[in-house]
């Protein structure tokens, strides 16, 4: 049986259904798919541009539970629930993303999606590899 570690923080919206904030196996951890709900109110942020924001901050809490961060991600989907946002999305996420220009940028793959929970404009989710593996 592989060994499972479940991820949960408060600094992050609570899993609302039958799967965890993330999971680690081994070397790796697995950040489920993050919209822009916050963590206090579980409302989703007004506009793409604030959910975004909030997409990558909920990423941060997470993997900062996991022990890791953002630099540590070596692969990304985003979900957009109009492809024609992607430049917008990527104008954010690009600034959020460490050692640009310094270290190889994560595999990521994007696409649009015919809707997304509770009417989110865009969701993202992670693969990031646990520094401190065993």
């Amino acid at each position: 049986m592989v060994n499972k570690i479940k991820i949960a923080t408060n600094a992050a919206p609570p899993a609302t259904g039958t799967y965890s904030q993330a999971i680690r196996t081994g070397d790796l951890v697995f950040v489920t798919g993050q919209t822009g709900r916050d963590p206090g109110t579980g409302k989703l942020e007004e506009g793409l541009e604030a959910q975004t924001r909030r997409v990558l901050s909920n990423i941060d809490a997470i993997l900062n539970a996991a022990g890791c961060s953002p630099a540590d991600i070596v692969k990304v989907t985003v979900l957009l629930a109009d492809i024609k946002d992607f430049k917008a999305v990527d104008v954010i996420y690009s600034a959020w993303l460490p050692g640009r220009g310094v270290t190889p940028l994560p595999a990521r793959t994007a696409f649009a999606t015919v809707s997304l929970p509770a009417g989110a404009l865009v969701m993202i989710e992670v693969v990031a590899a646990y520094p401190k593996a065993e």
